[in-house]
């Protein structure tokens, strides 16, 4: 059964999708900002400390990865061209500054891609999040 949702000052609430995903992308809740969004790694918290909202609710799966490989191609594609103008970089060198960048790069959008992700879903009320209008929400306290 739906519990009603904790009262937050609508002050607080992000006013677009927008800011709703880069509160998400810094690893904010994407609803009051306040208090972290992940437990740890890619884990994200059950409920926020600060306003309740459920996060257990998300479905992000393979959207966040698929964000995070496309950037990271796009990104890496200069340099990769870059370094195979450098004829005195050995092959093996080359590929190796390559997968190091792509993979630093990869780690680094990963976590930011999935926050994202989720206060995407939180507000356009899907995956069983009511959304950013303040309806009663499945499963918040």
């Amino acid at each position: 059964m739906p519990n009603a949702a904790v009262p937050v000052d609508p002050a607080i609430l992000p006013h677009s999708a927008g800011a709703a995903i880069l509160r998400g992308a810094s690893g904010k809740c994407p609803r009051c900002g306040g208090t972290h969004l992940f437990a740890g790694g890619l884990k994200p918290v059950e409920r926020c400390r600060m306003c309740g909202q459920n996060w257990t609710l998300h479905a992000a799966d393979d959207f966040p990865p698929y964000i995070a490989i496309l950037l990271t191609g796009h990104l890496m594609a200069p340099v990769i061209i870059g370094l195979g103008k450098m004829e005195a970089l050995p092959a093996w060198a080359m590929m190796l500054i390559a997968l190091v960048m792509a993979g630093a790069l990869i780690a680094a959008i990963l976590r930011p891609a999935k926050g994202g992700v989720i206060a995407l879903q939180w507000w356009l009320g899907m995956q069983g999040f009511a959304g950013h209008s303040g309806k009663v929400e499945a499963g918040v306290a």
